[in-house]
């Protein structure tokens, strides 16, 4: 299946932009007659054929429109810390996409090693990761923001802080309720502070684990992806 990000079709006739057309038409080698499949991020999956092979704008004519392609029957929003190695936040961004996430907020920590991210670069990687995983959506990726400006608005039928610190905690899934709107947060690599923890805590954070290793934020944050939607499985 030949996949196309086209977030912007609206009509029955759509045109690729230089960088899809070259890739279509050079790189692919399609020709006129031959079919594609468009996805808007919106959940529309579009059957397409080229009536146009012009190598830098490609037009299109649309043939079928299946919306709500593949739709989720939960929501999962990760508001996790930037990595100081951003390479490794890019993987979670990646592979968490393939796997089934709906949003991801970057937050800035008291021991956070990064303060800001390239949400434009950000954004072409998860592009690339729906195309490649077949996803009709495309995750939301919010800009970053601070902690505690995060979790004073922050909303979800579910809210769960994942931290290190001793004590009992439950797991993901002794909490967990089917079919829900979830929020999950993710420390730094030095972990939420004291402040951090009592501050979610009094916001309707519930404290949780993920386990008994200590694992890396971008390890933590898709642990928590994966067992999201593996516990909301059909």
């Amino acid at each position: 299946m030949h996949l196309f990000y086209t977030p912007d079709i609206q009509d029955q006739t759509y045109q690729l932009d230089e960088e899809e057309s070259k890739h279509c038409i050079k790189v692919l080698r399609l020709k006129i007659g031959d079919q594609i499949n468009l996805i808007d991020g919106k959940g529309g999956l579009y059957l397409a054929e080229i009536i146009d092979d012009h190598p830098k704008r490609t037009v299109l004519n649309i043939l079928q429109i299946k919306t709500e392609y593949a739709k989720r029957n939960h929501y999962l929003h990760i508001a996790v810390a930037p990595t100081k190695n951003i390479d490794r936040f890019e993987w979670f961004l990646e592979k968490a996409t393939e796997i089934g996430i709906d949003e991801v907020t970057p937050i800035i920590c008291e021991r956070s090693e990064r303060k800001e991210i390239k949400i434009d670069r950000s954004n072409k990687i998860i592009t690339s990761a729906i195309k490649q995983s077949l996803k009709a959506y495309h995750p939301k990726l919010n800009n970053y923001i601070p902690f505690k400006t995060f979790i004073s608005q922050a909303s979800a039928d579910l809210k769960l802080i994942a931290h290190c610190d001793e004590g009992q905690k439950p797991g993901i899934a002794e909490k967990f309720i089917p079919h829900q709107k979830y929020l999950i947060l993710i420390g730094p690599e030095g972990d939420f502070s004291p402040t951090e923890i009592a501050a979610a805590l009094e916001s309707g954070f519930i404290a949780i684990t993920l386990g008994d290793s200590r694992l890396r934020t971008e390890t933590a944050a898709l642990e928590a992806c994966f067992e999201i939607n593996y516990l909301n499985r059909e």
